[in-house]
């Protein structure tokens, strides 16, 4: 993985349970505010999607976005941990 992406990974690993945040808040996290579409690839090489929660991570009009394991499941992820967040809080 190239230090860009590597970078990316870090910053969705540090988004709270149940959570999302957008391509271009992650991209401005890592210093290059127009480079959403490249942390969309860097997310699409995630090599570990259910412990790097690139899930979390959806388009700023609020719809979901790919997913390597598919959009549904990407959906039922965040729905899940939305629950799971609710009974520990």
């Amino acid at each position: 993985m190239t230090d860009f992406e590597k970078k990316v990974l870090k910053v969705v690993c540090a988004i709270p349970l149940g959570e999302t945040r957008s391509y271009k808040w992650v991209a401005c996290k890592v210093g290059s505010p127009r480079s959403w579409r490249a942390v969309a690839n860097a997310l699409k090489k995630n090599p570990y999607p259910f412990f790097i929660p690139c899930h979390r991570v959806v388009k700023s009009s609020r719809d979901s976005g790919g997913y390597s394991l598919g959009k549904g499941l990407k959906k039922e992820l965040i729905n899940f941990e939305k629950r799971v967040r609710d009974v520990i809080q």
